[in-house]
Formats: structure tokens, C-alpha cells, sequence
């Protein structure tokens, strides 16, 4: 507590590609602070990287100057046997580096979080996240009981940012040696390789981290939105495999779906499209702007 003896909460949310932070009051949930700090994906995000991220994102938002009592910190690749220790050290270092010694720090995965900031802050239901990553969960008394996906950029995250990216150099490249029609993606492209040739395009696909490809995924929504049918297809597809998630949770009809990251949060591109897709499941998709709010709703909990 401060002097007027109000208690804080800290919740984040470390994403792939950003790290958010919220100080509230514990009592109302009322917002005291917030910042931004780098990637907080457990899994990729190097240790030393990870610890700067989280306490730019605490320290932004007030975290060291307040007493805090409890953190709740939800991370990409933070679930059960992944990098769940990692980020608790990465944490627990970053509240250390701010001189804060909250009574609780809890790590969690970044759908439990996601599915907390749904309405009314839910206990039971689905989530579905669709940003850099995507990966779908089933989520029972606030615990992930079963995942769907959010493997990586390697072996899964279909439907998601990196996934949008990494098709549209292939459909560019497709058009480019007629296997495939013409699109207008390939001006962007060409322009963001330096050139709409294949050497470009293959030397830009991997001449950094892949997951850099989801930066991409802005340019077929605009070419979509312009009457692109190659770009237009792409998100259709986006939208099949996310929703092929969904039933792989095996859903139930009318309960809670919450659906976040910058693809399906509100006013997400692909929002429309997996709505149409999961309501023939009986479902309507939640969309909150990020897992940060239900961090906080879980850090406000009573210990169980």
C-alpha cells in the first residue's frame, strides 16, 4: 500500500511483438499506469532481451514507484512445458531491476490472459489469438486445458500475420514464373525487397528472422481491400485455418469465444470472416484489444 492506503496490481501481456504493461488500483481495477516495452515471447525472445522488454514496459508504467502486491504477467510461449520458467525469471529480474517485491508474481500463458480480458472476465470457454503467432485454447477455471497450434513459424501458426506474410511472397513469386495468377501484391512487395525480382524476393524472405515476415500481413489487407482476388483468396484461407482451430477445441455452442491479437481484435481484418465461419459452430467471437486487461483481472483475484 502508499500512503493513502490503496493497493496495486500489475498485469502484462508479452506478445511477440510488443510487451504491455498495466498498473491498477486492486480494489477497483482502476488504470494507474501503462507502458510498452519490446517482445516478450518466452521462447524466442533471448533471456537478457526478455528482462530489458518486461522492465521497460513495468518501469513505463509505474511499476517501481508504487508498492505493488501481486503480478500476473502472461506470456507468448509462457504455457506449460514451454518457456514458463524462463519468464518467471525474466520477470521476477525485471521487478528486481525496479526495486519492486510484489507478494505474488504468477506467470501464465498468453491465453489465459487473452481469455480473461473477455467479458465479464470469464472463467470457462475458448480463446483464439491471431497476431504475429496463432494458436487457440480451451480454457476451464482460468487454466488452459487444451491448445491448439501457436507452434511456431515453422511448424504451425496458420492463419496468422507470419502466415499471411510468408504467402504473399509465394503468390508474388508464383505469379512472377506463371504458376500462379498475377496480383497486384506484387508492386509492394517488389518495392519492400528493392526490386520484383525473384533473387530480391527470396534474399528479403530470408535474409532476416522469418517471423519478420509478419510485417507483410498489412500489405494483403490493403490489396484486398482494393479488389485483389489472389490477396482477398489469402484471407480466406487465413480465416479457414483459424477456424479449423476453433473446431479442433471441439466448441460447444453459445459458449464464450474470446479472439484477440491484430488480425481478430476489434476492428481486426480478419474479424468478419472467422465470425461467419464460427457461427455456423453457434458461435459469436468476444474481440478485446489485448490479454493486458485480463492480467490484471487475474492479478486482482483473491489466492485461491
Amino acid at each position: 500500500m502508499d500512503g493513502s492506503g490503496i493497493q496495486y496490481v500489475v498485469g502484462l501481456d508479452a506478445g511477440g511483438t510488443r510487451t504491455r504493461a498495466r498498473l491498477a488500483e486492486a480494489a477497483t481495477g482502476r488504470t494507474v499506469g501503462e507502458g510498452l516495452g519490446g517482445p516478450g515471447n518466452a521462447l524466442s525472445v533471448p533471456a537478457e532481451a526478455l528482462v530489458r522488454h518486461l522492465a521497460e514496459a513495468l518501469r513505463e508504467a509505474g511499476a517501481g514507484a508504487l508498492p505493488v502486491a501481486a503480478v500476473v504477467g502472461g506470456f507468448a510461449g509462457g504455457g506449460p512445458g514451454g518457456g514458463r520458467e524462463k519468464a518467471r525469471a525474466a520477470l521476477t529480474g525485471a521487478l528486481a531491476q525496479l526495486g519492486a517485491a510484489p507478494g505474488r508474481v504468477e506467470v501464465r500463458g498468453d491465453a489465459e490472459v487473452a481469455f480473461a480480458a473477455g467479458p465479464g472476465a470469464p472463467a470457462d470457454g475458448l480463446v483464439l489469438i491471431a497476431g504475429t503467432g496463432a494458436a487457440g485454447a480451451r480454457v476451464r477455471e482460468r487454466r488452459m486445458v487444451a491448445a491448439v497450434d501457436g507452434d511456431g513459424w515453422l511448424l504451425g501458426d496458420a492463419g496468422s500475420g507470419f502466415w499471411l506474410g510468408r504467402e504473399a511472397l509465394r503468390a508474388v513469386l508464383r505469379a512472377l514464373d506463371g504458376r500462379g495468377p498475377e496480383t497486384a501484391l506484387a508492386e509492394p512487395v517488389g518495392a519492400l525487397c528493392g526490386g520484383l525480382a525473384k533473387e530480391r524476393i527470396v534474399g528479403y524472405a530470408y535474409g532476416a528472422h522469418p517471423v519478420r515476415l509478419a510485417e507483410l500481413s498489412p500489405l494483403v489487407v490493403r490489396a484486398a481491400e482494393a479488389g485483389d482476388a489472389v490477396a482477398a483468396g489469402l484471407l480466406d484461407r487465413a480465416a479457414d485455418e483459424l477456424a479449423g482451430t476453433v473446431r479442433a477445441l471441439r466448441p460447444v455452442a453459445g459458449e464464450p469465444l474470446v479472439v484477440t491479437g491484430g488480425l481478430l481484435g476489434p476492428g481486426g481484418p480478419l474479424l468478419g470472416r472467422l465470425a461467419e465461419r464460427v457461427g455456423e459452430l453457434g458461435l459469436r467471437p468476444s474481440p478485446v484489444r489485448d490479454g493486458v486487461g485480463g492480467a490484471v483481472a487475474l492479478a486482482r483475484l483473491p489466492v485461491s
